[in-house]
């Protein structure tokens, strides 16, 4: 798991060969407004989420935001702990997030 400010987490996404976005906010968090395709797996419930995260491919790069970069911290542990080696934290989440976001 790594914690990156917005230029290294979208840099990356960039050079990765296999980015997936997720989102690990609410649903309704993620209504409100999101970035491009981003997918939405609620770390707020917990057992729904284990499942889906056991679910993902391992070999592929996992750049995971929330609102303020707590809960995605906290996603990228749990992923890491199941095999995910390459998962990576946008600092500050959404709040900070300068880019596009879609609604």
């Amino acid at each position: 798991m790594e914690n990156l400010n917005q230029k290294n987490w979208t840099e990356g996404l960039k050079a990765s060969k296999h980015p997936v976005i997720i989102d690990v906010r609410t649903p309704e968090e993620f209504e409100e407004g999101y970035i491009e395709s981003a997918q939405l797996i609620n770390i707020q419930d917990s057992s729904n989420f284990m499942k889906e995260i056991e679910k993902l491919p391992k070999d592929k790069d996992y750049y995971v935001y929330c609102r303020s970069g707590r809960r995605s911290e906290m996603a990228c542990q749990l992923m890491n702990r199941v095999g995910i080696e390459n998962a990576y934290n946008l600092e500050g989440g959404i709040l900070d997030w300068k880019g596009d976001i879609k609604k």
